[in-house]
């Protein structure tokens, strides 16, 4: 995809579609900026994997709560001392609490908006001088289906994936001029521990949803982040890319 040396941001880079959109740059030649929320051992494990596969060097690994605007900020600041420009954002950073809305807690309504939706704004908004500066660039946000489909007890995630698509479709029309594409990939039902805390027979109903008849994987997920982060998508903007095996 010609990706050598692309300087790339991925956040919620350690665990699940993150950490496959991470090692899929690093075996393209990009150098990557891991963030990660909290987990230390999922950071240590990419790290070491990297490591094997000969790719230290081009990973940098950060926590940092994409919440939280003045710590993006700040990271954004010192990163554009050390690389000048940046090349991709991939916002994959996301979590769910899930209940049906008469038993939602606020708190939980608000931290699903404040990570999956304001993380992407906070990011976005960070990145862009970054990339103005340059006139190139690629930001994508990595959605879902839920967004539009919607599902009982994930009012809160499905809002926050909506609202990601609304992001975007703006924000693509904002820096077009400059060479800057925003776009969406929507995986449906991926096999992550994302998954985790579904029950079995819950599982089983929704792979019977899918045309497919199976779950897809992180890599292929994955690859679609590639393409669209590479020239060949350039003229891709404003789009949402659904990778859902026909749900």
């Amino acid at each position: 995809m010609a990706l050598t040396n692309k300087k790339a941001v991925v956040t919620g880079a350690t665990r699940g579609i993150g950490r496959a959109v991470t090692l899929a740059l690093l075996a393209e030649g990009a150098q990557v900026y891991g963030l990660y929320g909290g987990n230390q051992a999922a950071a240590d494990q990419l790290a070491a994997e990297a490591a094997e596969l000969g790719q230290a060097g081009r990973l940098r690994l950060q926590q940092l709560d994409v919440s939280d605007s003045t710590a993006v900020n700040a990271f954004f600041s010192s990163l554009e001392n050390e690389w000048d420009t940046l090349d991709i954002l991939v916002n994959s950073a996301g979590i769910r609490r899930d209940a049906l809305v008469a038993m939602l807690k606020q708190e939980d309504w608000q931290r699903v908006l404040d990570v999956n939706l304001s993380g992407c704004f906070n990011c976005s908004k960070a990145a862009l001088p970054l990339m103005l500066k340059q006139k190139y660039g690629r930001i994508i946000f990595i959605t879902s289906p839920m967004g539009h489909l919607g599902f009982p007890g994930q009012a809160n995630y499905a809002a926050s994936k909506a609202g990601q698509i609304g992001l975007m479709k703006s924000l693509s029309k904002e820096v077009a001029k400059r060479r800057i594409t925003v776009n969406c990939v929507s995986p449906g039902f991926i096999d992550t521990d994302f998954l985790t805390g579904l029950g079995e027979e819950q599982l089983k109903g929704y792979k019977k949803m899918v045309p497919a008849g199976r779950f897809g994987t992180a890599a292929e997920v994955a690859d679609a982040v590639l393409f669209l982060s590479s020239d060949r998508a350039a003229y891709i903007n404003g789009a949402v890319l659904e990778i859902t095996g026909g749900l």
